[in-house]
C-alpha cells in the first residue's frame, strides 16, 4: 500500500461522511476528502465515480443534476436515511478494528 493510499473499504465510508453535512458534487467530494484529510488523503476519478456509483446502487445516496459554483452540470450526491445509519454502522465497525490494531501495536 502507497503511504498516501486509503485502506481498503474505507472511500465509500468517507464519502457518506463528507456528504453527511449537505449535497455536494464529485469533484467537491474529492476536494473535501482532501482537505480533510490534512492533505494526506487523494481520492482519484477512476476510484471516486465507481464508489459513488455503488453507493447509489445501495440507495445510501441519492443524486440530482445542478449547476456547479463553476457554471457546468454536475450531479449533486445527497445521503439517505438508509445512508446514515450504515454510515454509523460503518463507523462502528472501524472504531473496533482501530482499536483491534492499537491494541496489539502497542502490546506486541
Amino acid at each position: 500500500m502507497a503511504k498516501n493510499e486509503m485502506l481498503p473499504g474505507t472511500l465509500g465510508m468517507l464519502i457518506l461522511r463528507v456528504v453527511q453535512s449537505g449535497p455536494l458534487h464529485g469533484y467537491a467530494i474529492a476536494q473535501r476528502i482532501h482537505q480533510l484529510s490534512k492533505e494526506l488523503l487523494q481520492v482519484e476519478e477512476g476510484s471516486l465515480y465507481p464508489a459513488l456509483q455503488r453507493l447509489l446502487l445501495k440507495g445510501w445516496m441519492t443524486a440530482e443534476w445542478g449547476i456547479s459554483e463553476t457554471n457546468r452540470k454536475v450531479r449533486f450526491y445527497r445521503l439517505t436515511p438508509a445512508g446514515r445509519k450504515q454510515l454509523q454502522a460503518e463507523m462502528d465497525d472501524f472504531d473496533r478494528i482501530l482499536q483491534g490494531i492499537q491494541a496489539v501495536l502497542s502490546r506486541a
